[in-house]
C-alpha cells in the first residue's frame, strides 16, 4: 500500500521588540547572565498586573498581513493553564478565542511546483523561561530572562506533505517576517522554533491518521530528519504492527536520529483556556489598521521582478540581493548614488556578502549605510581609490556605520595621486630587484611581469591607476 504524510506546523517566532509583551524589561537577553532581565511582573509575583506592549500588536498585525491573513479588529488575551517550573505564574498568557490574525495563505515552491499552505491563525503570546540541566551537579536551574518575551505562533493547516515542502514553507516564513522587520527568525539563537504535527494515511484517503507532535525543533536540518524518521516509523507500525500508534508528544534526539515519547498529547480542554481578566481586549480601529497596512514592505518577489525588469539585473543577482531586506535597502541606497545597478549589485554580492560571511554575520545584521556604499563605489569606479583599498574602507564601514568613505580614504592615504615621478622610481627599483622576471617577460612570458606589478602596487599602497602603472612598467622593461 502507498501512504502519504500529512504535516501541520506550529511556528513560534520571537518578535523584534525592545521590551517584553507585558512589562518594560528588555526582550533581548541572548547571552546575558541568567535572571538579569526580570521584574516582579514577568516573574509572576502576586499582585502584578500586565500592560500590553502596543508594538507587539503592531508586529502581530504586520505578520498577519504579510501572510495574507484576516486581522481581527478586536483581539483578546487568554490564560492557558499548565504547570512547569519555567512558567512562574503556572499559566501562559496567550490568545485562543480571538487571535490577532486568522485564515491566511502562504505560497511555496518546490521541485513539484507551487503550492498554497493555509494559515489557520497567528496568535500573540508570552514565552516561558528556560530550564538549564546541569549533569555534573545533577540538578536543574531556571532562567527567567526569556519569560514574557513576545512571541507570535503561526499555526498552519495540515497542508504539507514532505520534508521538502516544510523546508520551503519555513524559509518563506523567515523571508517574509524578516522583510517586515517583525522577527529575526534565527533558529540558532532560539528566536524561531517549530512544533511538527505529523500523521500518515493511505494515499488518496481523506481521513487523518494518528497524530504525533515533535516539540521545539530548532533547525531545519533536524526537522527534515525528524519528518523522514517519523514518517518511516508510522508506516512501519501500520504495515508491520511493530507498535500501536497513539496521539502523543515526542522529543527528537538529533544525535541518535530518533524520536522518543514524552507524554500523551494534550487537548485544548486540558489547558482550561479562559479569558484573562487582567488584560483588556485590544480594539484595532481604522486609523491603526491603515497605518500598519501602509507600513508593509514591498514583497521579495515584487522586488526581484523590479530589479530584473526595471534595473536590468540578472535573475541570479536579484535573487541574491532579495534574500534579505537589509541587503535590499543597502543595494537601493548604493544604486541611488551610483546610478549603476550593476556596479551596486557587484559590490553587494562580491564584497559586502564576503565580509558578512567572514565575520559570521547574517544578512539581516548588515548595518552599512547604502548611500555611503554608493559613495565608495563611485570613488573606486572614478579611479580616485584603488579596488584593494576600497575593500579596506568597506571593512572599516562595517565597524563604524557613520564613517565617510571619502574622509576615511583621505585620512589614511588611500586617495590615488598618480604621482608619475614616484611611480617611475618604484617601478625602476622593482625591475632592478627581479632580473629573472624581466628576462622571462622579454622571452615571451607576458604574465611574468605580474609579480613585479604586484610588488609595485604594494609599495605604492594601491594609490595609483593600475593602467598607468602597467603601461610604465612595460615601457621601462622594454627600454632596459
Amino acid at each position: 500500500m502507498r501512504y502519504e504524510t500529512v504535516i501541520g506546523l506550529e511556528v513560534h517566532c520571537e518578535l523584534a521588540t525592545n521590551s517584553k509583551i507585558f512589562c518594560s524589561c528588555s526582550a533581548h537577553s541572548y547571552g546575558a547572565e541568567p535572571n538579569t532581565h526580570v521584574c516582579p511582573a514577568c516573574s509572576g509575583m502576586p499582585g502584578m498586573l500586565p500592560v500590553v506592549n502596543k508594538r507587539v500588536v503592531d508586529f502581530g498585525m504586520k505578520a498577519g498581513l504579510m501572510l495574507n491573513c484576516h486581522i481581527n479588529r478586536t483581539t483578546t488575551f487568554d490564560k492557558k493553564s499548565y504547570y512547569y517550573p519555567d512558567l512562574p505564574a503556572a499559566y501562559q498568557t496567550t490568545q485562543w478565542f480571538a487571535p490577532v490574525a486568522v485564515n491566511g495563505l502562504v505560497e511555496i515552491e518546490t521541485s513539484k511546483g507551487k503550492k498554497g499552505v493555509r494559515i489557520k491563525q497567528i496568535h500573540m503570546e508570552e514565552d516561558a523561561g528556560k530550564l538549564v540541566h546541569d549533569i555534573r551537579e545533577d540538578t536543574t536551574h531556571v532562567d527567567f530572562n526569556r519569560t514574557s518575551v513576545p512571541l507570535i505562533e503561526i499555526v498552519s493547516q495540515p497542508d504539507l506533505s514532505s520534508a521538502e515542502e516544510v523546508e520551503a514553507y519555513l524559509e518563506r516564513l523567515k523571508n517574509l517576517l524578516r522583510f517586515a522587520k517583525v522577527a529575526e527568525c534565527e533558529m540558532a539563537h532560539g528566536t524561531m522554533r517549530c512544533d511538527v504535527n505529523l500523521s500518515v494515511r493511505p494515499e488518496g484517503s481523506d481521513k487523518l491518521g494518528v497524530r504525533t507532535e515533535m516539540k521545539n525543533m530548532n533547525s531545519i536540518e533536524a526537522i527534515k530528519r525528524a519528518i523522514e524518521y517519523e514518517t518511516a516509523r508510522h508506516i512501519d507500525a501500520l504495515e508491520n504492527n511493530t507498535e500501536v500508534l497513539v496521539q502523543e508528544t515526542r522529543r527528537w534526539d538529533d544525535i541518535k536520529g530518533k524520536s522518543y515519547a514524552m507524554r500523551t498529547k494534550e487537548t485544548a480542554g486540558d489547558y482550561r483556556y479562559f479569558p484573562d481578566p487582567n488584560v483588556m481586549p485590544v480594539v484595532i480601529d481604522d486609523e491603526w489598521f491603515d497605518s500598519i497596512k501602509a507600513s508593509l514592505p514591498e514583497f521579495p518577489e515584487v522586488k526581484l521582478a523590479r530589479y530584473t525588469d526595471e534595473l536590468g539585473l540578472s535573475e541570479y543577482d536579484a535573487e541574491q540581493i532579495t534574500k534579505s531586506i537589509a541587503l535590499c535597502e543597502c543595494f537601493e541606497g548604493a544604486y541611488s548614488v551610483t546610478g549603476s545597478a550593476k556596479d551596486a549589485a557587484n559590490w553587494m554580492i562580491s564584497e559586502v556578502m564576503s565580509i558578512l560571511n567572514s565575520r559570521q554575520m547574517t544578512y539581516d545584521m548588515l548595518t552599512v549605510d547604502g548611500k555611503a556604499l554608493g559613495e565608495l563605489i563611485k570613488l573606486v569606479s572614478e579611479g580616485k581609490v584603488g579596488r584593494a583599498n576600497g575593500k579596506k574602507i568597506l571593512s572599516a564601514m562595517f565597524d563604524d556605520a557613520t564613517l565617510s568613505p571619502a574622509a576615511y580614504a583621505e585620512a589614511n592615504g588611500y586617495i590615488v595621486s598618480n604621482d608619475t615621478g614616484l611611480i617611475e622610481k618604484t617601478v625602476k627599483a622593482a625591475i632592478d630587484a627581479d632580473p629573472k622576471a624581466v628576462a622571462d617577460y622579454k622571452a615571451g612570458k607576458e604574465k611574468a611581469i605580474m609579480a613585479i606589478f604586484g610588488k609595485c602596487m604594494k609599495e605604492l599602497r594601491g594609490n595609483c591607476d593600475p593602467k598607468v602603472l602597467k603601461d610604465m612598467l612595460i615601457d621601462l622593461i622594454n627600454k632596459a
